[in-house]
């Protein structure tokens, strides 16, 4: 296959590879059609009820994050970045989930409420809970369009289709099992997703691995060809555009590791979802710990292979020398598809693409229904209707989102590295939310005003950095834009949250109860423990930050 996403290139597959993902998304409209008998009321549609285990919620939460942001923006990175990529699973992913474990799913899951912007309501006030509710609706939307404008490279690749035919067919058909069985649906689509991902990513990898020689052989080729930064994680001056090393090395453990990181994996209510769904308060706290051994894992098959087509596919190893290509660094995985593998296995490789797509967009399509329906809906625009009127309109959103979603997917078209495009998305919604809810948690004298503004003062000081670097007023290449506009956002929310609440009166302290963490007594906070070595949180925390440690150490060596 050529380069690009124009629909004049196709992935030579055969007969076979056709049947194959046919018949993958069968069993995924069945399994939504068995999910929908289930469904009786609007929390079993938006939040499957409460009554899915640990191993179920952690799974899902992980696959709700292996949509386009993985497959094509991290091995976009992996080609452009190498090793330097390997940030964002481990300094970048695994201290900020153990946080939510151990520190905020108690609260969340403990408060019994429905979404975070609920939560922001509860500690805040209803205008606060209102503007979160809208914000992330809109970042849902242009999520979900990533995803969906991935998928679409995809299928176009795949038959040829235009894009736009593509983007249509692809949100249809996410559309049709999200509809049907709604975040259970979504759930165990995202398990069955899961492992046919690794199903697909692993032998990509020992392949690649294998035709360049090795890692040995890998690394002999990215040196001759010049890319030698690729093989060093630090200071990861390509990734932040940050030239000096120091600096650089500030940006990826404190823009990247601390505020986009945290802001991302404890407040996104796309993956907290997952939790509120689990059926105890332990297993709940559970689902990101276990999510994050395989997120330590999964950054090998990942980023890897975007190592290996930046020296292995032509369109991707020009970009890297700076010769003529049609190709861009999201090309990198359809492209090595067609180059490494051979017809019928491709079909199943095909389908594991297809898979995370699916994934990223079902999830943040679920999520969207829930927080328009709750926090918009019933709480703001028709309070006090049926349960049944409630379903019917989670349902009606989901059409809604869906369709926004593929209207917002020309959006991703415009970015060569979709990595880009979501870093600068999260420093504009979730860490501005990080901040105030961070704030809202540990001082007790913060008041709703200030939860409000201190909201819109850190998004917008993040939308301002954006427009700086894009006038060329600031001039930072890679990711290092939405780092530094994430800091901004963070003082800027912090800063203005603090001084609001400086002029207002707090909510009283026995209002705060379950909510602040100083008001709230040790008994309260603490879940019941469940038997068994595994499954205690601490373990499971201390074992997944020391196996992410152990991965800097490796290829720090080798």
């Amino acid at each position: 296959m050529a380069a690009g996403t124009t629909g004049a290139t196709r992935i030579d597959a055969g007969a076979g590879d056709y049947v194959l993902v046919a018949l993958y998304f069968v069993v995924v409209l069945g399994i939504g059609l068995l999910a929908r008998r289930r469904i009786s009321s609007s929390l079993d549609f938006l939040l499957s009820g409460r009554s899915l285990p640990a191993w179920v919620t952690g799974l899902a939460f992980v696959s709700a994050n292996l949509g386009a942001i993985e497959l094509l923006g991290q091995a976009a990175n992996g080609a452009q970045f190498g090793e330097q990529a390997f940030h964002y699973y481990w300094i970048g992913a695994i201290p900020a989930m153990v946080f939510l474990a151990l520190v905020m799913m108690p609260f969340y899951y403990g408060s019994k409420v429905r979404s975070v912007p609920e939560f922001l309501g509860r500690r805040f006030d209803a205008k606060t809970q209102r503007l979160q509710g809208l914000l992330f609706a809109l970042a849902s939307v242009l999520l979900a369009g990533v995803n969906l404008y991935a998928m679409a490279i995809v299928v176009n690749a795949l038959l040829g289709l235009p894009t736009w035919l593509a983007i249509v067919l692809a949100g249809v058909i996410v559309l049709a099992y999200t509809f049907l069985g709604g975040l259970s649906a979504a759930i165990y689509n995202e398990v069955l997703q899961f492992f046919v991902i690794v199903a697909t990513m692993v032998p990509l990898t020992l392949v690649g691995l294998h035709r360049v020689g090795g890692w040995g052989g890998l690394v002999s080729k990215l040196t001759d060809q010049g890319s030698g930064s690729m093989l060093q994680a630090f200071p990861g001056s390509d990734l932040t555009g940050i030239t000096n090393g120091v600096g650089s090395t500030i940006g990826v453990v404190l823009g990247l590791g601390f505020v986009t990181s945290f802001g991302y994996w404890t407040t996104n209510f796309t993956e907290v979802q997952r939790a509120f769904s689990a059926r105890s308060a332990s297993a709940a706290q559970r689902t990101p710990l276990i999510a994050a051994f395989p997120k330590v894992l999964i950054a090998l098959v990942i980023i890897i292979p975007g190592m290996i087509a930046a020296v292995l596919v032509p369109g991707i190893a020009a970009l890297k020398t700076g010769g003529s290509s049609g190709a861009t660094y999201n090309d990198a995985v359809p492209l090595l598809l067609d180059e490494l593998l051979p017809n019928g296995f491709l079909g199943v490789a095909l389908a594991g693409l297809l898979a995370a797509f699916m994934a990223g967009m079902a999830a943040n399509v679920s999520s969207f229904n829930t927080v328009v329906t709750y926090d918009l809906w019933q709480d703001w625009v028709r309070p006090g209707r049926d349960d049944a009127h409630y379903l019917r309109v989670g349902r009606a959103v989901t059409v809604i989102g869906t369709a926004l979603a593929i209207g917002t997917a020309f959006i991703a078209a415009g970015f060569t590295n979709i990595m880009d495009y979501i870093q600068t998305l999260f420093s504009f919604f979730n860490v501005p939310l990080f901040a105030v809810f961070v704030l809202g948690l540990f001082w007790k004298r913060m008041t709703g005003s200030a939860g409000f503004w201190g909201l819109v003062s850190g998004t917008l000081g993040a939308v301002v950095v954006f427009v700086l670097n894009q006038t060329g007023a600031l001039a930072l290449s890679g990711q290092g834009s939405s780092f530094l506009g994430g800091g901004v956002a963070t003082v800027v929310a912090v800063l203005v949250g603090w001084l609001v609440s400086k002029a207002g009166r707090p909510k009283p302290e026995s209002e705060l109860r379950g909510l602040v963490w100083s008001l709230t007594p040790a008994s309260e906070r603490a879940v019941p423990r469940e038997p068994g070595v595994l499954r205690s949180p601490v373990v499971l925390s201390v074992s997944v930050l020391a196996l992410a440690g152990a991965g800097y150490v490796v290829f720090a060596v080798v």
